[in-house]
């Protein structure tokens, strides 16, 4: 497949396999795949389709059984381990259903553990760390907080600014709300929605309707393949005019698909 200059992210024939016992899983088939900057990409399908598999071999986490992974340019499907640690170090950002922060640092210490293993002045990380607190809400009482001290909200909310303290080019989000109620997921996705409109690229995998309306591209995997496409535009927010008729047409493209 010709790469288009507006993709950060391609692929070329992409297969993972897996094997259990002396019997094969052909979880990722053959797929040929466009991430473009700036767009807010969903991955959606039943459990077992490929979602979390593709999104990990994407973002350098795994490696795909055959094929290419092109970053602009780059072919990274054959660096060495250190190499893709290099590439997931500067260029993506992770949010994760579970947070997972650390549980002996406070919140600042948690990002600036992230955010100096690329930049090595601390001062401007910390600076960098402030000005994402301020923006996801949390104040300098809170992000000096141990993770055991704040709700699973703030939790979400650190973990965003864990995710873009290197300013990455993307950020890949699995399930970011799926461990949280629906107060606080709606939070975390008016974050993601919110640093998607100020330019972030973002490819989320989820099962639920609410977050993949936030996407303007939505990819419906079905045994390891695109089994179709939707395209819903920017999301303008659920009190904004043409909401029912983007919920409308998301539906019907997931009944289509079976979902």
């Amino acid at each position: 497949m010709e790469r288009n200059a507006d993709a950060v992210i391609s692929t070329s024939k992409l297969c993972k396999s897996y094997t259990n016992g002396e019997v094969p899983q052909h979880v990722i088939k053959n797929m040929d795949i466009q991430i473009y900057y700036k767009d807010f990409t969903v991955f959606m399908g039943a459990s077992g389709s490929g979602k979390s598999t593709l999104l990990h071999i994407l973002s350098g986490m795994d490696r795909a059984s055959m094929g290419e992974v092109y970053f602009k340019d780059t072919n990274f499907s054959k660096y060495s381990e250190k190499q893709l640690a290099q590439f997931r170090k500067k260029n993506c950002g992770f949010v994760f259903q579970q947070v997972c922060l650390i549980g002996s640092m406070s919140l600042m210490d948690n990002v600036l553990v992230s955010g100096l293993l690329v930049e090595k002045n601390k001062k401007q990380v910390a600076e960098r760390g402030r000005k994402l607190f301020a923006e996801v809400g949390l104040t300098e009482k809170e992000w000096g907080k141990y993770p055991s001290q704040i709700s699973g909200g703030q939790m979400g909310r650190a973990g965003i600014v864990r995710a873009l303290i290197n300013n990455p080019e993307i950020v890949f989000a699995d399930e970011p709300t799926g461990a949280l109620d629906s107060t606080s997921g709606k939070a975390v996705l008016d974050l993601l929605t919110g640093f998607n409109r100020k330019g972030q690229t973002t490819i989320m995998v989820t099962h639920d309707l609410k977050s993949a309306l936030r996407g303007n591209r939505i990819l419906y995997l079905r045994d390891g393949r695109i089994n179709g496409e939707c395209s819903l535009g920017a999301y303008q927010g659920e009190n904004e005019p043409g909401f029912e008729e983007r919920k409308e047409k998301l539906l019907h493209f997931l009944e289509e698909m079976g979902w």
